[in-house]
């Protein structure tokens, strides 16, 4: 079994062409949790399968958690996904069409390490919701991007990094699972730090944990905060601990469209999984 490891500002991701159809789709969810184990597999945030696109696009994308739970959609991971297809020769052209769980994503790309996604555009924005978590109140904004659309909760805090990193981790286990949440929440504490300039770190669904980078994160962001008239909704660069994002987006009379997700890509490996403990071949 041939594979790629991609990682997008530190959001790293294992990518498997399963276009023979020589992996079972009931195998997906055991496979990413062995996988993206780190230590004793290859290890990564999340597992993409390539698959045969069922209808316009140039493929579709299969991501799952390293959970083993099927995620809607992730946009680091169809940044990554976009440079494989693009190398791969999966694409007619350097615009690339991708087939999530989410609607079709379009990627671009910008240079050979830089690469482009539209985001689906919000389905739910609600701008001012209060979360709870261990007995305090939080205020935030709550988007879903795409449809069925992916969860984000947006807790603008300055100085969130002075929080210790353990009570972080604690205070955003309980506001991923907040009841108000149906769906759960990805969880992104931030600040801005600059003109345009945001400083965050995500709580992502899934992983459980936090993660190097989330681009649908920083496009829920760059919505609620630009919608708030905090940022100019372009070019608004997002610092997250495994480096930087940009986000453009697009507002007219209050509807959001054309989230764009620019940032830079690294192939860290391609290979064959030679994964003795592996039990799904």
């Amino acid at each position: 079994m041939r594979y790629m490891k991609i990682h997008g500002a530190g959001n790293d991701f294992i990518i498997i062409n399963n276009y023979d159809g020589g992996i079972s789709p009931e195998q997906y969810s055991a496979l990413a949790m062995q996988l993206c184990q780190r230590r004793l597999s290859i290890g990564a945030d999340g597992l993409m399968i390539v698959e045969k696109a069922q209808a316009d696009g140039d493929f579709k994308m299969a991501f799952y958690n390293s959970d083993g739970s099927r995620g809607e959609m992730c946009g680091n991971g169809a940044r990554c996904i976009s440079r494989y297809g693009y190398e791969h020769g999966l694409a007619k052209s350097d615009v690339l069409s991708i087939e999530t769980d989410s609607g079709v994503v379009k990627g671009k790309r910008v240079s050979e390490r830089v690469y482009t996604v539209r985001l689906a555009d919000p389905t739910v924005i609600e701008l001012y919701r209060v979360a709870e978590a261990g007995g305090e109140s939080y205020c935030c904004s709550y988007i879903e991007l795409g449809s069925p659309g992916l969860p984000h909760a947006i807790f603008l805090r300055d100085g969130w990094g002075q929080i210790p990193r353990g009570k972080l981790k604690e205070i955003c286990v309980q506001l991923r699972n907040f009841k108000g949440f149906p769906k759960g929440a990805n969880i992104t504490f931030c600040e801005i730090v600059g003109s345009d300039h945001i400083s965050a770190v995500t709580f992502e669904r899934g992983v459980e944990d936090f993660t190097l980078a989330c681009g649908t994160g920083c496009g829920a962001m760059a919505v609620a905060l630009t919608l708030q008239g905090l940022v100019s909704g372009t070019d608004v660069a997002i610092s997250m601990p495994g480096g930087d994002l940009s986000v453009t987006l697009n507002v007219n009379q209050g509807n959001v469209s054309d989230i764009m997700l620019t940032g830079p890509t690294c192939i860290v490996s391609q290979g064959e999984i030679l994964d003795e403990d592996l039990t799904v071949k």
